[in-house]
Formats: C-alpha cells, structure tokens, sequence
C-alpha cells in the first residue's frame, strides 16, 4: 500500500503566536460587534494577508469561519437558556442576515436554530425572560450596518471570501 502523500506544515514564529492569541482574544470579546480583518491584523502586527494565513496555520481555521463558531456557539446558550427569538439572537451574537444565520448554524450544528431552540424547551428547563437579557447587558441590541452578514469587513467594505 503507498504511503499518502502529506503536504508540508506550514509553521509560524513563536514570536508570531503570542500576537495571534491576542487577536484571536479579541473576536473571542468582540464576537457580536463588526470586525474588520485590518483591525485584527493591526492587533497581531501583521499585515491583512500574512495574519489570514499565520491564523489559519495555528488555528485551522480562518478568522471568519472562527468568528462564525464563536457566534454560533453564544447563540446556541442563548437559545437554550432564554425565551428570546431566533431573530433576536441571531441580532445579538453580531449577525444582520437572519439568512445567513441560519445557514451557518446548520452548517455547524447540524439543525436549525428553531429546531434546536425547540429541542431545548422541550426539556422544560426554566427560561431567562428576554427583556431580562438585555435589561442586564447580557447581550447587545444592535442596529442594522448594512455591512454585510458575516461581521468582517475588508477594506472594500466587502465580507472577504
């Protein structure tokens, strides 16, 4: 039998890693805010292109697809810990595309999010009162950007692909 062929690893400075931790940190606290790839770059001291890579070798993900798990991740606990709406949460944790919500956490769950938050209330746990959730600042209102469903911007004001 062949021995498969692997591809070379690509390795990053350990220099390298202490400022891509503080950008991944970053997304980690400002998950539901709109982020902007030249923003994280500049927290790690990178440029936007080496930072997409560096991050995608260490962590096995791109920023964006780590800032969709992190969203997706809030929103599940918000679906099974409040009375809030699917549209409310997917608001909170930084999305404007119910859309686009949706999708993403299917593609990460493997259900919807009615479906899940059904699952979850099923069981009969008690549940935070939404206007609770937010008269605490437990998570945010937020407007509308108009910048795109992902919540990274590039510079063209364009969800990088």
């Amino acid at each position: 039998m062949p021995m498969p062929v692997s591809r070379p690893v690509r390795r990053v400075p350990g220099d390298a890693l202490v400022h891509l931790r503080r950008a991944r940190d970053h997304i980690d606290r400002h998950f539901a805010e709109e982020l902007d790839l030249d923003e994280l770059a500049a927290i790690a001291l990178m440029s936007k292109f080496h930072f997409l890579r560096s991050f995608a070798a260490v962590y096995g993900i791109t920023p964006l697809a780590y800032l969709g798990e992190r969203r997706v991740e809030r929103a599940q606990d918000l679906l099974r810990t409040s009375n809030l709406t699917v549209t409310e949460v997917c608001h909170a944790v930084g999305y404007t595309s119910l859309g686009s919500f949706s999708s993403r956490f299917r593609e990460i769950v493997g259900e919807t999010p009615s479906a899940f938050q059904r699952r979850y209330a099923v069981r009969g746990a008690p549940r935070i009162p939404g206007c609770w959730v937010f008269m605490a600042g437990l998570v945010e209102r937020r407007a509308d950007s108009g910048n795109g469903a992902d919540g990274i911007r590039s510079n063209a004001g364009e969800a990088p692909r």
